[in-house]
């Protein structure tokens, strides 16, 4: 999910030069805000994956509880691309405000996620290794 995620990341970036350009080399300069934000989100999404992993190195056993949390987290993980693009599409434009907030509260839901899960496994040890 990690992996699909990161990858999908670059795809925004390379969606934006089209393929009949005249001048290529003002184009992939112009799309500067794509590379920032596709760097600040695969640093994100690959933090996300180091945290998930400790996570998951702490847990024994599972329920449908926890796999269903976990499906959560990482449904919000998956999501990350679509606020990156609009991140970088509309920063310089009066659209900023609103793609910041929908990459903000992505992140958000995606932090609360990661806290249902852990919580959930940690409480009283219910899916702790001991």
């Amino acid at each position: 999910m990690f992996a699909i995620a990161a990858t999908l990341l670059i795809l925004n970036v390379d969606s934006q030069i089209p393929g009949d350009v005249a001048d290529l080399g003002a184009s992939i300069l112009h799309i500067w805000p794509s590379y920032l934000a596709y760097a600040a989100s695969f640093v994100t999404i690959g933090i996300m994956w180091v945290n998930h992993h400790t996570v998951m190195a702490q847990i024994d056993r599972t329920d449908r509880r926890f796999l269903f949390a976990n499906i959560g987290l990482l449904m919000c993980i998956a999501f990350v691309p679509f606020p990156t693009r609009l991140v970088a599409e509309h920063i310089r434009g009066p659209g900023a405000q609103d793609a910041a907030l929908v990459y903000g509260f992505t992140m958000v839901a995606t932090a609360v996620m990661f806290s249902v899960t852990w919580f959930y496994a940690s409480r009283g040890g219910r899916l702790l290794r001991p």
